[in-house]
This record gives structure tokens, C-alpha cells and sequence, in this order.
């Protein structure tokens, strides 16, 4: 039996049941959510903080398990939206008094591409191929976004702990960035309990290099990129380009229905640490695809801040979770009140 056929019979069997656990991660350290027999009714009947959930946490509970993302409709104000959104603007415009961090995917900045916003000509910020980073650091309405109660509310009832907000990207145009997992690049100290929000800054068109995703392939075999096992980096003996080649045949084998987020202002897309997804190519390129991508971990599984990783993070909590202040930038914090 040829490997390929085996990884196809192993992520059928995986499909079967929503009651597999979750492959490849450690079975002793799986959110409750990921295990086998989960009780969900009991579990909503039990959790307190769900009483006021603005949402059927029952429903989306069990879609999370069968699918691997949520959709919470019209969950952030239209107003925070528009005033966070002036904010980086704000940032774009009058670029040179920020040192926010910036990644430019553009082959004349692959030598260094992640500079401060200063040091960015505004034509560059304001195209595409832009990722602003950990613009939560800069905002305290950017941290009030990513920590809104009802995401707070679903999250901590997938982790079963108090939510950790560990990073941000912020877009103005589509990423197209191929398919992967997100377990794979973004580092939680327990690998199992991560998860994200993509939130939708203004509607999104077709054209505009939306977000796709394939139900269910949360519970696929991993990716196996030689050296490092199931995560990448710099020592891999396999790259991104291979990771997508694997999800996209691996979900196409096994029937999983790439599907395209068309979601509105305010709507947020949550999604498992290993939901394959990725950035539609931008057909229209006058088309703007402005979005806040933010990740989360738990507790017990993101205790220090990645730039400081032996040292008590300095905390900034909101709704009931928590969001570390960046060690390395403390005079620009919360500029953008």
C-alpha cells in the first residue's frame, strides 16, 4: 500500500467520527472539545459564563467539533470597526512616528522583511503584501476588539482556561497566502491549545482574495516536514510550498469541500489550530479585503511573551482573558487610545 493511500484511508477513518481525537497532537494535553465521548450538553448546562452567550453555544460548540471553525455574525459594533480601522490609517499616513512592526512580502525587501512602520515608504504600507503586526500592542481598542466578550466566552469554553490573546495581523488587502495550518508556524507551549479569530473589517468580496478554508480538515493526518516533525522552521527539511500541496490533495482525496469566506463588517471567523486555510488569489486588485487576524492560546499553554519567553509578562485583562504587553516596545503601548 503506497503512503499516499495510507494517509487517505488514515484521514477517512479520521472523518468518520467526530469523537476521534485530534491526530498527532498529545492525547493527555487535548482541549476537552478534541477528546473521544465529549458531553457538550452537560458541558453548556454547566458553564456559567455561557448563560450569556449571544449565540446557541450548544449549536456552535458541536459545529466547532465537526467542522473546525465557528462564524459569530455581527459580533463586533460597527462603530469599533470603523474607529480601529481610522486607527490604521492613522499608522499608513503618518507612518514615521511608529515603530509597529510591519512585514513586506515584496522580493526587494527579502533580505529584511519585517521593519518598523517608520521605515516603510507609505506607497509600500498602503499596498498589498502588507501584514502590520501585533497592531493590539499599539491599540487599546485593537485589544478590546480581539478580546470581545463573545469570543472570549466561545474560546474559553473550547480550551476549558482562561483565554490568552498571543499575537495580531492586520490587513487592507487579501494575503493570498496558500493553504496550511496555523499549529504549524504560530508557537503555543502546548500545540493543542491554540486558536483564531479572522475578523472582517469591512464586507468581503469575491474578488478580493477572501479567506478559504476546508470544513473538517481539523482532523486530518499532519504534515510531516522531515526533521522538525509536525512543526516548521528553519532547520525543515520540507517548505511551505510542500505543506500546501499536502493539505490541498490530502483534502481533495478525501472529499473535504473547499469553501470561500464571504462574511460581513463586524462578522468574526473562529477557527482550530489545525483548520486548513489560506488566501484566494486577488482577482480585482482595486479591491481592498481590510481584516484583523488574531491568535489565542490558554493559560496553562502561553505563560511568557514570545520576545520574552523567562520573564512574568506584564498583563492587560479584559473580559476575563488576557493579552501581554509586548517587552521590547513598553513607550508604544496603547498610543492609539
Amino acid at each position: 500500500m503506497s503512503l499516499l493511500t495510507k494517509l487517505k484511508n488514515a484521514a477517512k477513518k479520521a472523518l468518520s467520527s467526530t469523537n476521534k481525537p485530534i491526530s498527532e497532537f498529545e492525547t493527555a494535553t487535548l482541549p476537552w472539545i478534541d477528546r473521544t465521548d465529549v458531553d457538550i450538553d452537560t458541558f453548556v448546562k454547566q458553564y456559567q459564563r455561557g448563560h450569556d452567550f449571544p449565540y446557541d453555544l450548544g449549536e456552535k460548540l458541536r459545529f466547532w467539533q465537526r467542522n473546525g471553525y465557528v462564524i459569530l455574525e455581527q459580533a463586533i459594533p460597527s462603530q469599533w470597526v470603523d474607529q480601529f480601522w481610522g486607527q490604521a490609517e492613522e499608522l499608513i499616513n503618518h507612518h514615521e512616528h511608529y515603530r509597529t512592526n510591519v512585514r513586506v512580502d515584496l522580493p526587494s525587501y527579502a533580505a529584511h522583511p519585517v521593519m518598523e512602520a517608520k521605515d516603510i515608504p507609505v506607497d509600500v504600507l498602503n499596498g498589498p503584501y502588507i501584514k502590520i503586526m501585533d497592531f493590539h500592542d499599539n491599540s487599546a481598542l485593537g485589544k478590546q476588539i480581539m478580546l470581545h466578550e463573545p469570543i472570549v466566552t466561545f474560546l474559553e469554553a473550547v480550551f476549558g482556561d482562561r483565554v490568552i490573546a498571543m499575537q495580531s495581523l492586520l490587513f487592507k488587502y487579501g494575503s493570498q497566502q496558500p493553504t496550511h495550518q496555523d499549529f504549524a508556524y504560530v508557537v503555543s507551549e502546548i500545540p493543542s491549545h491554540l486558536a483564531a479569530a479572522w475578523i472582517a473589517l469591512e464586507d468581503i468580496h469575491i474578488d478580493s482574495g477572501p479567506l478559504y478554508y476546508y470544513p473538517g480538515s481539523h482532523k486530518l493526518k499532519k504534515f510531516d516536514f522531515g526533521n522538525t516533525g509536525i512543526f516548521y522552521n528553519g532547520q525543515s527539511k520540507q517548505n511551505p510550498t510542500d505543506f500546501a500541496n499536502y493539505l490541498d490533495a490530502l483534502c481533495q482525496q478525501v472529499g473535504l469541500k473547499r469553501e470561500t469566506l464571504l462574511i460581513k463588517k463586524g462578522d468574526v471567523l473562529l477557527w482550530h489550530a489545525s483548520l486548513a486555510h489560506g488566501g484566494d488569489s486577488i482577482r480585482n486588485p482595486e479591491l481592498t479585503r481590510k481584516s484583523y487576524v488574531c491568535h489565542y492560546s490558554s493559560d496553562k499553554a502561553y505563560q511568557h511573551h514570545r520576545q520574552s519567553p523567562n520573564t512574568e509578562p506584564i498583563r492587560r485583562s479584559i473580559n476575563g482573558a488576557d493579552v501581554y504587553a509586548n517587552p521590547l516596545m513598553p513607550d508604544q503601548e496603547d498610543i492609539f487610545k
